[in-house]
C-alpha cells in the first residue's frame, strides 16, 4: 500500500524539502547570506551564490558544514569561530549564524506548509504500523515540525542541536540516519530513508538502509539516482497505491 518492501517496518524522513516546502526557505536564507558575504568581501569580482551550490554544498548538510564547503569551493578558509559567535563574525560559525537568523526569521514571516502528499504518506505509514522519525540537519526541527503540525506523527527526532551534542557527523556520513534507527530500535536494512537532497540519499545508501526514496523536489532526479537512491519520486503520495 505504501509502496515499500515488505521487509520495512521503520521510515526516516529528512524534514525541509521531504515533508515541508521548507527548503525553499533555506536556500532563500542562504543565498541571502552568502551573496552578501561575498559581495563585501570582494565587490569587483563578485559570483553570486546559485542554485547549483546550494544542491551541491550546502543541502542537507549541517550548517556549518554547509558553510564549509561552500566556501572551500571558491578558495576561501575562513577559522571555525565558535557556535555562540555573533552573526556579523567573520568566521564558519559566524556565517552560519546569519543564516539561521535569517531563516527563523523568514519562517515566522511566512509560516510553514506541510506537503500535503506528505501528510498523506505519514497518515498511511502510521495506520500500516511503521514506526516514523525525522532526521534533519537543522537545528529548528522541532519548532518546524510544530508549527507544520507534523510532530503527531513523529516518535523519534534526530536534528542539528543532537548532531551537535552527540558529535555526529553529518550528510553525506550515514551516521544521523543511523542514530534515528537506533533511537526506534530498528535495524538500519528495515529502515527506508526517504530524501530530496544528495547529500541525504547518499547517507542513506552508505548506512547500508534497506531502502532509499528520492524526493525530486528540485528537477535533479538523475543525480538522487546516482547517489543511491532504489525509487525516485516527485511526491511521497506517488508512492501509495490509492493516489
Amino acid at each position: 500500500m505504501i509502496g515499500l518492501p515488505d521487509t520495512i517496518t521503520a521510515c526516516l524522513f529528512d524534514l525541509d524539502g521531504v515533508l515541508t516546502g521548507t527548503a525553499v526557505l533555506h536556500r532563500e536564507a542562504w543565498k541571502r547570506t552568502f551573496d552578501e558575504y561575498l559581495r563585501t568581501r570582494d565587490t569587483a569580482n563578485f559570483q553570486e551564490f546559485t542554485d547549483a551550490d546550494y544542491a551541491t554544498y550546502v543541502d542537507g548538510r549541517p550548517r556549518a558544514d554547509g558553510v564549509r564547503e561552500f566556501l572551500r569551493s571558491r578558495g576561501i578558509d575562513l577559522p571555525e569561530g565558535t557556535p555562540d559567535d555573533p552573526v556579523d563574525a567573520p568566521t564558519v560559525n559566524g556565517i552560519g549564524n546569519r543564516k539561521n537568523e535569517l531563516v527563523l526569521k523568514i519562517i515566522d514571516e511566512r509560516g510553514v506548509n506541510p506537503y500535503p502528499g506528505s501528510v498523506r504518506y505519514l497518515e498511511a505509514a502510521k495506520q500500516a504500523g511503521l514506526r516514523i522519525a525525522v532526521v534533519t540537519s537543522s537545528a529548528n526541527g522541532a519548532k518546524v515540525l510544530d508549527a507544520a503540525d507534523l510532530s503527531r506523527f513523529v516518535e523519534a527526532r534526530v536534528d542539528g542541536l543532537v548532531i551537535r551534542r552527540d558529535h555526529l557527523k553529518g550528510k553525506p556520513a550515514p551516521d544521523s540516519f543511523l542514530a534515528g534507527a537506533k533511537e526506534l530500535g530498528v535495524d538500519p536494512k528495515q529502515a527506508a530513508v526517504f530524501e530530496d537532497a544528495q547529500s541525504g540519499v547518499q547517507a542513506g545508501k552508505a548506512g547500508g538502509f534497506g531502502y532509499v526514496v528520492g524526493v525530486n523536489r528540485e528537477n535533479q532526479a538523475d543525480a538522487l539516482r546516482a547517489h543511491g537512491a532504489d525509487v525516485v519520486v516527485e511526491d511521497l503520495a506517488d508512492l501509495l497505491e490509492d493516489k
